[in-house]
């Protein structure tokens, strides 16, 4: 089966700098495993101003711990000295001034811990203009993608009467089937997609946002003969140095 390409034209343009992408789709229940869907069309777009997120969850626990967090104000009145003119005259003035400079904060409670990490964020520009053909050049790759962002499908009705029927078949003993989780969860999630960049596999992805700069200009139709599309990509769950290990040597990619 032929998967069709969606994408302008870009002679003489490396094809280092153009990145594609399609859906995937788990190879089986369970699997860690994310292949291409068949006969599902490949966007190709060069990209601008790509640049990968990566946010470490790094968190000092006993930062608050010391002793100079119980009572900030007296604290930071005595590390700066402004409590002394409030002291009377003698040792008492002399035993206050000793804390002015000092702090609360040690090697102790101030050491990072991991926390945990959000998803991968690839924030990037997609490029899409016209030579002949406004609708196959531009149209139709950016109409994909926006399709591959929204849901597939949200359902007109809210799932609460569905929730009662499986609540009460489940208290009968009566096995749960694939039309009672449809029952249970009307909508269809967006489609999870694959990146490849300069030789890198990013799969699976989520679009997490897009831009449709519907200012841009058309032609006499009304086609849009160039687009500048903004996208923000998100992995399906936080990655480790194997995911990385992965996507860098352009085998499988991320892994959920």
């Amino acid at each position: 089966m032929v998967n069709p390409i969606l994408h302008s034209k870009w002679d003489g343009l490396s094809p280092h700098l153009i990145a594609s992408f399609w859906p995937v789709e788990r190879a089986g229940s369970g699997s860690h495993y994310w292949r291409k869907i068949e006969g599902r069309p490949t966007i190709q777009a060069p990209l601008t101003e790509a640049n990968i997120e990566m946010t470490l969850g790094w968190q000092s626990p006993f930062e608050n711990a010391g002793a100079d967090k119980g009572v900030p104000a007296i604290s930071s009145m005595l590390q700066s000295g402004a409590i002394q003119p409030w002291v009377g005259d003698g040792k008492g003035k002399d035993f206050v001034g000793k804390f002015e400079g000092r702090t609360g904060i040690t090697k102790l409670n101030s050491t990072q811990v991991f926390a945990g990490m959000p998803p991968v964020k690839i924030q990037a520009v997609a490029l899409f203009r016209a030579w002949s053909d406004p609708v196959a050049e531009v149209m139709n790759p950016v109409m994909q993608l926006i399709q591959w962002a929204l849901p597939q499908e949200l359902a007109p009705d809210g799932p609460i009467m569905s929730l009662l029927s499986a609540a009460k078949a489940v208290a009968e003993g009566k096995p749960l089937d694939e039309a009672s989780a449809r029952a249970l969860l009307p909508s269809i999630a967006p489609a999870k997609i694959a990146m490849k960049y300069k030789g890198t596999l990013y799969s699976p992805m989520v679009i997490e946002s897009i831009g449709y700069p519907i200012g841009s200009p058309v032609d006499s139709n009304g086609n849009h003969v160039e687009l500048v599309v903004p996208l923000t990509l998100c992995s399906l769950a936080a990655i480790d140095r194997a995911d990385w290990q992965r996507a860098t040597s352009g085998r499988q990619g991320f892994t959920v």
